[in-house]
C-alpha cells in the first residue's frame, strides 16, 4: 500500500468522479483506475461501486476513508516536523483570511517578513466556507476569521479578540452621533450589504431577514474593501465588524442594536495536526499587535 494510492482513493471518494479526480490530481484516468485496482487487490475488497453513471463508496470504502485521511495527515505532519528541525524558520506558510479580517493583518505581515525573510508567506483571501474547505484539505496551515455559526468537527478555533456587528458610515452621516443603531433606523437610509455567503452577511441574517425587512439595499458585493470604498464615497450604510474599518479615518462604526451582538475573531486550525513553528510565531506576533490588543481591551 502506497501513500500515493491512498491520496488517489481519498480524492475519488470526495468527488465520486474518476474523471474529475484524475484532472485535479494531474494523472490520466487509466493510471488512476489501475492504482485503485492495485489497492483493492492488496486489501482484498472493493472500495467503489461503479456503473456507467455513478460512483459510490462500498462499505469497505466508507471504513477506509477516515483511516486513509488520517494516514495522509500523519505522513504530512512527519514531513513538516523533520523539515522544521532542519530548516528552522524557513519554508512556506499558507494562511487563509476572510475579507473582513484583513485590516488587522497588515502590521503582522510587515513585521513577520522583516524578522523572518526565509519564510515565504502565501496569503489567500476568500469567504469562510471556501477557507474552511481549504483547511480541511490542508491547502492552508490555518485560517484567520470570525467564529463560524456552525462548528466543524475536525477544526478547533482559538479566540484572538471579541468584536461585534456595527453599522459602518461616514463620520458626517446623519446617524454618526448615535451610540447605537437599530434595525428601524436602517430602513430610512440607502444600504450597501456584504453579499450572501460572506461571514458578515451570515451573521446579519441571524437577526435580520434582509429580503423581507423592506430595506433599501442598492448594492451587494462580496469584497469588503471595495464595499467600504463605496460606503465612503457615496455616503451609504453597511453592516460589518468594527475591525474592518481599521485605518479608515473617514469611517465610523456604531454598534448594531441586536441581542448578543458579539463575534469572536479566531485562529482556526485542524485538530491533532502538527503546527509549523512559523505558524506559531506568526500567531504570537498577531496577538501582540496594536490592532488585536485594541480590540481585546474594548471587551475587558
Amino acid at each position: 500500500m502506497e501513500l500515493r494510492q491512498l491520496k488517489y482513493f481519498v480524492r475519488i471518494a470526495e468527488t465520486l468522479n474518476f474523471s474529475e479526480a484524475s484532472r485535479t490530481l494531474y494523472v490520466t484516468q487509466s493510471t488512476l483506475s489501475q492504482q485503485i485496482k492495485t489497492l483493492e487487490d492488496e486489501l482484498g475488497v472493493l472500495l467503489f461501486q461503479r456503473d456507467s453513471h455513478y460512483v459510490t463508496l462500498t462499505e469497505s470504502g466508507e471504513k477506509l476513508l477516515p483511516l486513509a485521511r488520517q494516514t495522509l495527515m500523519d505522513a504530512s505532519s512527519c514531513k513538516e516536523q523533520i523539515k522544521d528541525l532542519q530548516e528552522m524558520l524557513t519554508g512556506e506558510l499558507n494562511i487563509g483570511v476572510t475579507y473582513s479580517f484583513g485590516p488587522i493583518l497588515t502590521e503582522t505581515v510587515k513585521n513577520f517578513m522583516k524578522e523572518y525573510p526565509g519564510v515565504k508567506l502565501n496569503i489567500q483571501y476568500k469567504n469562510m466556507e471556501e477557507l474552511m474547505g481549504m483547511l480541511l484539505h490542508r491547502e492552508v496551515d490555518f485560517v484567520l476569521a470570525f467564529k463560524p455559526i456552525r462548528p466543524y468537527d475536525e477544526i478547533e478555533s482559538h479566540n484572538l479578540f471579541e468584536d461585534g456587528l456595527c453599522v459602518i458610515m461616514r463620520k458626517d452621516h446623519v446617524l454618526a452621533d448615535k451610540s447605537s443603531v437599530g434595525i428601524d433606523d436602517l430602513g430610512k437610509h440607502r444600504l450597501a450589504f456584504p453579499a450572501k455567503g460572506l461571514q458578515a452577511r451570515n451573521a446579519i441574517e441571524k437577526y435580520i431577514d434582509v429580503d423581507a425587512a423592506n430595506l433599501n439595499v442598492c448594492l451587494e458585493i462580496n469584497e469588503a474593501n471595495i464595499l467600504l470604498d463605496i460606503v465612503q464615497h457615496n455616503n451609504l450604510l453597511t453592516i460589518l465588524s468594527e475591525a474592518t474599518i481599521r485605518g479608515r479615518e473617514m469611517l465610523k462604526a456604531i454598534p448594531l442594536d441586536i441581542p448578543d451582538n458579539q463575534m469572536q475573531g479566531c485562529v482556526h486550525a485542524l485538530k491533532r495536526v502538527y503546527r509549523k513553528r512559523s505558524a506559531e510565531v506568526f500567531v504570537k506576533m498577531l496577538r501582540d499587535t496594536n490592532a488585536v490588543q485594541e480590540l481585546s481591551r474594548k471587551w475587558l
